[in-house]
């Protein structure tokens, strides 16, 4: 048996994360909920997602998400950008019981670094992502 302990030899502890239903599975479209120009986003691919067989990835709210640009100006189209989501219409449950839900589902345009594209969001945004990325909460005009 090895003497290095588990703890030892794991790579970090994720910081706790309440669970958070994931609602929005690939190929999904979203509102882009700031003023980078995009109108749609479609979610290409999941960031860190562990799933099962024939299961198509999964995001939440506060999720690092891979999209292309369905509609908007001709120079962001048919590419690749990072996106943070920041509202889901699926409900949120938090500890205090309450559970949150949105009217859209929306994402915010970020680079691989976590700087945000845009100057200005449009919208709530959900407190989940807001704890994540605080980029995205000292733009946001209204966390919920």
């Amino acid at each position: 048996m090895s003497t290095k302990s588990r703890a030892v030899s794991s790579r970090g502890v994720e910081e706790f994360r309440p669970y958070v239903t994931r609602a929005l599975p690939i190929m999904a479209q979203l509102v882009c909920a700031d003023n980078t120009g995009a109108k749609i986003l479609q979610i290409a691919q999941v960031t860190r997602y562990k799933g099962r067989h024939s299961r198509l990835p999964a995001a939440a709210v506060g999720d690092f998400v891979t999209v292309t640009v369905k509609k908007g100006p001709a120079e962001l189209r048919k590419q690749i950008f990072g996106a943070v989501i920041v509202r889901q219409k699926y409900p949120i449950r938090r500890l205090n019981g309450v559970r949150v839900s949105f009217e859209d589902n929306a994402a915010v345009l970020v680079t691989t670094e976590g700087e945000i594209k845009g100057t200005d969001l449009k919208g709530p945004v959900a407190a989940e992502a807001a704890e994540k990325w605080p980029r995205i909460a000292n733009l946001a005009s209204m966390i919920i």
